[in-house]
């Protein structure tokens, strides 16, 4: 009797929270339909941390669960981050392979896969909406060696389903991706031959086909080879970079295929050749976070609305943490979710 009762409480409470969680996703709909959802930034910064989430103040924050891998060569190699609607997308390598984890936010717990539909890492990717485009990469053929990649494929976070597009007309790694007035765009990189590419391509779903753009970074102080992918965000239609030699700020004229110099942006990209620094879209807001130049070595955040016809843009710099957040002098992964 006493058995069947605890049978009856344990079912109650999972009764309970299933009911719970599909309350949340409820809201999340609906705040998504009419257009209520706010930022949060999602940022992972070391082996031994979680993935923590902030509010887009960075008043408060809280931790993601742990993801559910027992493979150390996943907590201890790199791992790439993309949010994708409610969902937060980590691919990393196990000793198997390669690995995707998704982080769902209505369930606040992680799931392992779907698998790509062809595993590649250092991949130029970009999410809008509910979608979520991987372009390029590197691949491991049947005898363990790198292959650079064309082929592109998306995600689609409402049905957890991979499809395969056309690929582009370079292969490339170490590339980034943006959405850009209604197109996927994929820019710079390297290719099989480890050189620098200055040109970009952008897609058009609706055509289901790439178009080159030569010479889109060809003013851009190239370094080989351990130059981070470009820094790119996209800002009311407008795509700006942070040049990370010369720590400057630039927007792309989509028209004359130039970029313009917007002044000097307050963190030290160049220390690590543009690595470990965030600087990513927040709505109407540039967010960077990184080593600041007058910071004695301290990360700090800075959040501000650009403007394409200023040269000289004011930054805000965030000084009051919530309690119990530390950022170390390097950012590992950083991503931007909208709920």
């Amino acid at each position: 009797m006493r058995k069947k009762k605890e049978k009856l409480q344990k079912h109650f409470r999972m009764l309970q929270v299933e009911n719970l969680m599909m309350h949340v996703m409820l809201i999340i709909r609906v705040r998504q339909e009419k257009g209520l959802v706010k930022p949060h930034v999602i940022m992972y910064s070391g082996a031994v941390s979680n993935w923590e989430m902030f509010d887009k103040d960075f008043k408060t924050f809280r931790r993601l669960p742990k993801v559910p891998s027992s493979d150390y060569c996943f907590f201890f190699s790199d791992k790439e981050t993309i949010s994708v609607g409610t969902q937060l997308i980590v691919i990393g390598s196990e000793i198997e392979g390669i690995v995707v984890f998704r982080y769902e936010l209505e369930n606040h717990k992680w799931f392992r896969g779907p698998s790509m539909i062809t595993p590649r890492v250092m991949y130029g990717s970009a999410s809008h909406g509910n979608t979520a485009f991987f372009a390029g990469g590197i691949q491991m053929d049947e005898n363990g060696n790198p292959v650079v990649m064309r082929t592109v494929e998306k995600y689609n976070s409402d049905t957890k389903m991979w499809t395969m597009i056309n690929g582009m007309h370079k292969a490339r790694k170490f590339s980034s991706g943006c959405f850009l007035r209604g197109k996927f765009y994929v820019i710079g990189g390297r290719d099989e031959n480890d050189k620098h590419l200055t040109c970009g391509e952008s897609y058009d779903e609706a055509k289901n086909s790439w178009e080159l753009i030569p010479d889109m970074l060809k003013d851009m102080t190239l370094i080989m080879p351990s130059q981070s992918p470009p820094l790119i965000a996209v800002v009311d239609d407008n795509l700006y970079l942070l040049e990370t030699s010369l720590n400057e700020l630039r927007v792309y004229d989509i028209n004359t295929n130039i970029w313009k110099k917007l002044g000097v942006v307050p963190v030290s990209a160049n220390t690590c050749f543009g690595w470990g620094v965030a600087f990513k879209s927040m709505g109407d807001r540039l967010l960077v976070v990184g080593t600041s130049h007058s910071g004695h070595g301290k990360t700090m955040v800075y959040l501000f609305r650009p403007s394409p016809d200023v040269e000289e843009q004011h930054w805000e710099e965030l000084k009051h943490w919530c309690d119990g957040a530390e950022l170390p002098q390097f950012i590992h992964n950083c991503c931007v979710m909208f709920a």
